[in-house]
């Protein structure tokens, strides 16, 4: 059930209502001006046409129509009122996915059920006999036009008419032009290519029946899509929305939110708050972090509007924002990434229906509850990594060296989640990778590699990322340097007894003067036993740089003994140790 809230209004006027798919009407006209469609349904209401009705059409049109019917009954009316002269001889069946909001008659809607028309009965006696099953007559067909007729019929339609019907040959994969409205030699060999894929004579004009079959097909697919005009007040925007796949969920500021109501995993975000250009440019950066916005597609932000798309094998979402007098308003539409069509023609109908009126959505409107998450904004989830893993700068240039098991099965990785990086030097023997990133960054500190032997049971501190993203800052664990060697006698490693995280994995381990021992190795299994869990180990920092000399990575080294603060060494740690996120696109 679609949820009512106070400031939720649904219009009563449907893009294209369930019964308007299964419906026909009467077309007699479009005027430019809603005054005169005004004028000229009260002048076929008063000659004594009943059930005339008007509706608004792309384009700024006002269209005059008589139904609906069934289609059989559309036709025959279709014939009796041009043969009476009450409407004029080029008036046409249509499907009604044209229509829009209606507008006449005033204040009454348009009814939801096809109008039968009553028909002459004849008497016949009764035959004593058992009953006989009558075969259902064949439809009536409308009379199809001579090529003279077809293009006097044509020249009726108005330009958007036209651009209609060339989206309509694009949808049905015969045209390839431009959407202009002019029907040039491209156009008619999309005409004539439809005739001969649909068994018409091929003419390259389509007749009224045939312009009516081509929209009937291409109006089809948006069946149960429940397309109507929502007017939401507390967000201030009006958009058509296909409410027969979403219903209201929540407000969340800024969004208005719409989930999947059945089998198809649909969202609209209707999206509205004040702000200004630097805000908009946040907004921008923040929708990218969603799981609903996949990292894959294209992206344009402008001065004062922006749009994103993204792509991946599950979803296909489209977000547009604009900012007008201090309102960020928009929309996202989330589609299944299988169902194209359906999601290309619901997002043309969001695209041109979109309209802003006065408001925004108030921060207030939603009361804060347990449900809410760090890694939740506005109720959505943001996109997370595979793993984290940490890291630090070993030179000027922003080179970040890690653990192997930072960066593997990784489609891309990024430092600090904003910055993308590239493997350009891995040693599988020791486990450690360096990374170097897309754009230049200039660290504010970098490592100084201890040379000199440490002394056994000295206190060392790793600094890390144990709880991933949820910290914006390393932290530093402390602990004792257990022995200078592993436990098989390796000389390329060092155990440690600190109580380290996964996530602290790939981090510098410091002296006490802030010199680097080593890097943090991953917790891994000795002989098929899990150590305890202080027992850690790191790369001895004599092997990294002899690894790194011979990549052609130059490094800081030292051999002096010194001491630092806890505190001083925190800060530093916090200018030297960076986030390394790996994620599977």
């Amino acid at each position: 059930m679609f949820r009512i809230f106070s400031a939720l209004v649904i219009c009563v006027f449907a893009a294209m209502p369930a019964w308007a798919q299964q419906s026909v009407w009467v077309q007699v006209e479009a005027q430019r001006t809603l005054t005169g469609a005004q004028n000229a349904a009260r002048g076929y209401a008063s000659a004594g046409i009943n059930n005339i009705t008007g509706f608004a059409l792309p384009g700024g049109w006002y269209g005059i129509a008589i139904g609906p019917f069934v289609p059989v009954d559309a036709e025959r009316e279709l014939r009796r009122l041009r043969g009476e002269g009450l409407i004029p001889s080029d008036s046409y069946v249509v499907d009604g996915g044209r229509f829009r909001t209606q507008f006449w008659p005033v204040g009454v809607t348009a009814p939801t059920d096809p109008i039968v028309v009553e028909t002459p009965s004849v008497d016949t006696p009764v035959a004593a006999v058992d009953p006989v099953v009558v075969p259902e007559p064949d439809p009536i067909q409308i009379p199809d036009e001579t090529v003279r007729e077809a293009q006097v019929s044509e020249q009726a339609l108005d330009r958007d008419e036209k651009r209609l019907l060339q989206i309509a040959l694009q949808w049905a994969g015969v045209y390839e032009g431009a959407i202009d409205g002019l029907y040039g030699n491209g156009t008619r060999r999309s005409m004539s290519a439809w005739q001969t894929n649909n068994n018409h004579e091929v003419t390259g004009v389509l007749t009224t029946s045939q312009r009516a079959e081509l929209l009937g097909k291409y109006n089809a697919i948006l069946d149960g899509m429940g397309l109507q005009l929502v007017r939401d007040d507390a967000s201030g925007i009006k958009i058509q929305i296909p409410t027969g796949v979403v219903e209201f969920a929540e407000y969340e500021p800024p969004f208005a939110r719409f989930d999947a109501s059945g089998d198809i995993a649909a969202q609209v975000l209707l999206i509205s708050q004040p702000g200004d250009q630097t805000r908009m440019f946040g907004l921008y950066e923040i929708l990218q972090t969603l799981a609903i916005i996949p990292p894959t597609g294209e992206r344009a932000r402008r001065d004062r509007s922006f749009t994103i798309e993204g792509l991946d094998d599950d979803i296909h979402s489209y977000t547009s924002v604009v900012l007008e007098n201090g309102e960020i308003k928009g929309f996202t539409l989330v589609w299944p990434a299988a169902d194209d069509d359906r999601r290309r023609r619901v997002l043309s109908e969001m695209q041109a229906s979109f309209a802003t009126i006065e408001g925004v959505l108030d921060p207030a409107i939603a009361r804060p509850d347990e449900d809410q998450a760090i890694d939740l904004i506005a109720g959505l989830a943001v996109r997370k990594p595979i793993r984290d893993r940490s890291g630090f700068y070993i030179n000027g240039s922003g080179e970040v060296l890690t653990t192997v098991e930072a960066v593997g099965e990784c489609t891309s990785i990024t430092l600090g989640l904003d910055h993308e990086a590239t493997v350009v030097y891995q040693d599988d023997a020791l486990g450690l990778v360096v990374l170097r990133p897309q754009t230049s960054l200039a660290p504010p500190a970098v490592a100084e590699f201890q040379t000199g032997v440490p002394r056994l049971n000295s206190e060392v501190a790793v600094a890390g990322f144990p709880y991933g993203n949820v910290l914006t800052t390393p932290a530093l664990t402390f602990g004792k340097l257990a022995d200078i060697r592993g436990l098989n006698g390796e000389d390329e490693v060092k155990r440690l007894s600190i109580f380290a995280q996964p996530g602290d994995a790939g981090g510098p381990v410091y002296d006490t003067g802030g010199a680097v021992l080593g890097m943090l190795l991953p917790k891994a299994q000795t002989n098929g036993q899990s150590l305890p869990p202080e027992v850690s180990f790191s790369v001895d920092a004599d092997q990294i740089v002899a690894s790194l000399q011979t990549a052609g990575l130059g490094v800081q080294t030292t051999e002096s003994v010194a001491y630092m603060t806890p505190e001083l060494l925190t800060l530093m740690a916090a200018d030297m140790t960076v986030l390394v996120s790996c994620w599977n696109d």
